[in-house]
């Protein structure tokens, strides 16, 4: 029985993750406009767009035409919103890059002014911030007056603990960066209390319950969620480790290398490092852009004239002038047949 009812449970387990649909800009070979395609190539929306963005999990995508903003779902629909003349955050705040629906919310802004619609297109919160941040775990972060708010999805708003701030970016992990008048960066939680001191050069975001941190004497380290030095600083510079395989990317003495958990270095014999991501990283050799693992094994040969790295278990590679994507096998998942194609995402 208990065999039967475990044969049972993977069987419907596999079939929720082959039910997942993974979408992702395409430019077909020999056009100028884009569309969507998903993971088997089937064209959610055929290639009509100057400029088009990502999808989010949520369904939805920004489409910028006519001078303006909308938003469209998977099935290339545009939904109705209740403002029009709306722009995005564009990386002035925020993770970089068009931000589109993060957590069911999108911050928008008009007049100066900035809220957040919801995912059928209401306004969820008024637009009254003079900046916003995009939503994560049910927070955002926004500013009003001069003073800084902590937000959760119905708009209620806490008070940030503390004066002199001159910036907060988004949440991750339930902690956000801010910056003082000193330009040193700390962190709040979603309760709006400062946690971890300003006292960094630099910081990113905490991933794994470690991210990078850089000191007053401009050295970068690793710190944990108390602002422990895991790592201590050591390096130039540094970025996030990956959730699947471990290793950061650091630059040592003039050098980039990997830097482990436990703070071992790796060298890798290749001519552009890449971060790691899905457990692997882009590098070059010969001019040829392939991928090693986390002990530095090319494990996908470099044989491709360009790539991108892996994202939700695809990368995108050119071979030839045509794009196309592999998996982490370095199996074809969809032939070099593109113009241009951007990362596959995730729709829930």
């Amino acid at each position: 029985m208990k065999s039967l009812i475990s044969i049972t449970l993977s069987l419907l387990l596999s079939g929720v993750t082959m039910a997942q649909t993974f979408i992702a800009q395409a430019k077909p070979s020999g056009e100028k406009l884009w569309g969507y395609i998903d993971q088997n190539g089937t064209a959610i929306t055929p290639a009509i767009y100057k400029k088009c963005f990502q999808f989010s999990s949520d369904g939805l995508a920004p489409i910028y035409e006519s001078k303006q903003f909308s938003f469209i779902n998977t099935k290339g629909e545009e939904i109705a919103t209740e403002i029009k003349g709306f722009k995005l955050i564009e990386g002035f705040i925020g993770i970089g890059g068009l931000q589109g629906f993060h957590d069911g919310m999108v911050a928008v802004v008009k007049g100066k002014k900035w809220g957040y619609l919801n995912t059928e297109g209401e306004i969820a919160i008024e637009l009254k911030y003079d900046k916003a941040s995009v939503f994560n775990d049910g927070y955002a972060v926004a500013n009003k007056g001069g003073d800084y708010f902590v937000l959760d999805k119905k708009g209620n708003e806490i008070l940030i603990d503390g004066d002199k701030l001159t910036g907060i970016r988004h949440f991750a992990e339930g902690l956000a960066p801010f910056t003082n008048k000193d330009k040193q960066v700390g962190f709040v939680n979603t309760k709006g209390e400062i946690v971890i001191p300003a006292q960094f050069l630099a910081t990113g975001y905490f991933n794994e319950g470690l991210d990078w941190a850089k000191d007053t004497d401009k050295k970068t380290g690793y710190i944990n969620q108390k602002g422990e030095w895991i790592i201590k600083p050591q390096f130039e510079t540094g970025k996030n480790f990956d959730t699947e395989s471990g290793p950061a990317r650091v630059k040592t003495n003039g050098k980039w290398a990997y830097v482990d958990k436990s703070g071992e270095i790796l060298f890798v014999d290749t001519e552009n490092w890449g971060d790691f991501h899905n457990g692997l990283a882009r590098g070059k050799k010969d001019g040829k852009t392939g991928y090693y693992n986390n002990e530095g094994e090319w494990v996908i040969a470099p044989e491709f004239e360009a790539g991108r790295h892996f994202k939700n278990g695809f990368a995108a590679v050119k071979q030839g002038d045509n794009w196309g994507f592999i998996n982490t096998k370095g199996e074809w998942v969809l032939g070099p047949q593109y113009a241009a194609v951007k990362d596959f995402e995730r729709v829930d």
